[in-house]
């Protein structure tokens, strides 16, 4: 396993994380890893592009929910904006990855809803 450095209380304290329900996902229609996922955040709709095509087909996601890092800076990957991040555990094997599963709260919550 490897461990990244200590971060701090403060540190942790910064990251946004809460539930976001999936409206929409398709193939990013650049990158042959990505899925652009338009989510809903409670009041507030964004796109995030994710790398999880190999193990998720878009229309399984649709209505999901998911855990958003939602303070973290805007990225355009391959011409898209990202404005976010999910959250997934992966399993590797030798240094590959071998699955991708997006964490997901245990029962329905109200999109926004802060994770902590």
């Amino acid at each position: 396993m490897t461990t990244k450095p200590t971060i701090t209380y403060e540190d942790f304290a910064k990251i946004d994380l809460r539930i976001a329900t999936i409206l929409a996902a398709e193939p990013h229609p650049n990158a042959d890893k990505l899925l652009k996922l338009q989510i809903d955040l409670g009041g507030e709709q964004r796109q995030l592009c994710a790398g999880i095509r190999q193990y998720y087909d878009p229309a399984s996601l649709v209505g999901k929910q998911i855990v958003v890092v939602t303070n973290l800076a805007p990225r355009t990957l391959r011409g898209e904006v990202s404005n976010g991040m999910l959250l997934a555990a992966s399993e590797t094997d030798s240094g590959e990855t071998r699955n991708i599963v997006i964490l997901q709260p245990a029962q329905p919550v109200k999109p926004g809803s802060p994770v902590s």
